[in-house]
């Protein structure tokens, strides 16, 4: 998912992109509240609030900020879940999904990346975020049930469901997958833990790295 027009410098200015395509209006002060540099590498510093993807090292990067928003949008957060988050990367959305829960367990298959984020949290004094280095494809089922999950990387339909289980009743998923009989296209899902199992909706085109398993 992608959006056209000049780059941005300011948190102001990328609130004003973001605000044309996200309305809820927790997760547009949550970006306000946290600053993306913190988790950009340093020669980047200056592209921090563009509205693109960075790289931050190991093939991964820091997500679009539209996406992020988009995601956090469908995740419905109140303030009082526990959330797993799939892929720290480089603890930008673990930030922004503190702000908007009660606790975040996020898990990184890179140490590396990992202990940077970190390091980043810590500077921010954020503290309702666990760190976890390990398989994210797997998800963390014995410290579940979780009230959503955030997908951070680009699963396959046996990922999203597997995860999915790790729903509590009335709790949200939202990863990017691949479209059936379409690999290398992706949408956003959002799936929901209901009384009569999970339901599934597509929503907008994305471009993720893919979801490894160890």
């Amino acid at each position: 998912m992608t959006e056209s027009g000049p780059a941005s410098t300011e948190p102001e200015e990328l609130l004003a992109q973001l605000s044309r395509s996200v309305r809820n209006p927790r997760v547009l002060e949550a970006i306000r509240a946290v600053p993306r540099p913190a988790f950009v590498p340093p020669e980047l510093q200056d592209r921090a609030y563009e509205n693109v993807a960075l790289p931050i090292g190991t093939g991964q990067t820091i997500s679009q900020p539209l996406v992020v928003a988009r995601m956090l949008e469908l995740l419905e957060l109140r303030g009082d879940e526990l959330v797993l988050d799939v892929g720290t990367g480089s603890g930008y959305h673990a930030a922004l999904l503190a702000r908007l829960s009660r606790r975040v367990i996020s898990i990184e298959r890179h140490a590396e990346l990992s202990r940077r984020a970190g390091e980043a949290l810590a500077a921010l004094r954020v503290r309702n975020v666990e760190l976890v280095v390990g398989d994210g494809s797997r998800g963390l089922p014995d410290r579940g049930p979780f009230d959503a999950i955030n997908v951070a990387a680009a699963g396959n339909l046996d990922a999203v469901r597997n995860l999915s289980r790790q729903l509590a009743p009335g709790g949200r998923l939202v990863a990017p997958m691949a479209e059936p009989n379409r690999p290398n296209a992706q949408r956003l899902v959002v799936a929901h833990a209901g009384p009569e199992g999970t339901s599934a909706h597509w929503q907008e085109a994305v471009r993720f790295v893919p979801l490894v398993s160890d």
